[in-house]
């Protein structure tokens, strides 16, 4: 079809505005290979049993797999999915530039009570055909998820949709504590923590394991839920890990909560015969 020449100039106009070239107007991205889908669920796989893995470890572990793959590709896939090797060095979850970095403020402090703090944090989720971003929010002192978004980009607009859900049902948390990410380090999420007058708090060198309860979220969501159930699409995603999520917060008693749930520690209940 040929485009009439106001369009043709229309286009080119905008290309300049913007400061892009005309062939990047017309490119459509493509998904990732089926080789690469393959490979980012491996990855994802041993991550979960080895999370101090960087590309050149799992480069390797890929390589004793049967896969010819070399450090490079296996850098990009991991930057894709979010995921960075746990240890205390330099520089393993930076911020977008510019943006402002906060303290952490849970050093020697108790967590001994519902609100008093809240983490936050963002997974992958593989998919039949591409993949899934995952955000929770969580009660540090109970374990409860209080919200979880999906989306199939690691924007900011679905963590600010479960933060605002978080905080319309269960009130404002006195500290909330994150990674550095680009997400959390954004002037539209730290201002929704301001305004409702709510401490921000950053993991920093060396404090990489305050994510822990999160992380084994992630373990037991993904082992128990998402590699059993090879997701089609998003719909089906969203109710399967929907139905997971009630089980863990209502149905699945936790060792560490005094074989409560984390729906009834949060309730403040403290023995089954006073939720009996």
């Amino acid at each position: 079809m040929i485009e009439p020449e106001h369009a043709r100039l229309s286009i080119v106009r905008q290309c300049e505005l913007v400061g892009i070239s005309r062939s990047s107007w017309y490119y459509r991205p493509c998904g990732e290979s089926d080789l690469n889908l393959r490979l980012m669920r491996e990855i994802d796989e041993q991550y979960l049993i080895t999370p101090w893995y960087g590309s050149r470890q799992m480069a390797r572990h890929l390589r004793r797999l049967g896969y010819d793959v070399g450090r490079k590709r296996v850098r990009r896939l991991m930057r894709l999915m979010g995921l960075r090797a746990l240890a205390p060095q330099p520089g393993t979850s930076r911020p977008a530039p510019l943006h402002k970095v906060y303290p952490y403020l849970l050093r020697d402090i108790a967590v001994e009570r519902p609100n008093q703090a809240w983490c936050a944090d963002i997974t992958y989720l593989p998919m039949e055909q591409g993949f899934l971003y995952l955000i929770a929010i969580m009660d540090w002192h109970s374990r409860k998820v209080l919200s979880w978004r999906l989306s199939t980009t690691q924007d900011t607009a679905f963590c600010i949709e479960a933060l605002e859900e978080a905080l319309e049902r269960y009130g404002c948390p006195e500290i909330f504590n994150t990674d550095q990410g680009s997400q959390f380090t954004s002037s539209e999420w730290t201002g929704v923590l301001k305004s409702n007058g709510i401490q921000i708090s950053m993991d920093g060198k060396g404090q990489w394991m305050d994510n822990v309860f999160v992380e084994r979220l992630w373990r037991s969501l993904k082992y128990e839920c998402v590699y059993l159930n090879a997701f089609r699409n998003f719909k089906e995603a969203r109710k399967q890990i929907g139905d997971w999520m009630e089980y863990y917060n209502d149905r699945r008693p936790h060792s560490a909560l005094d074989d409560l749930t984390p729906s009834e520690f949060y309730a403040g209940i403290r023995s089954l015969s006073l939720a009996a």
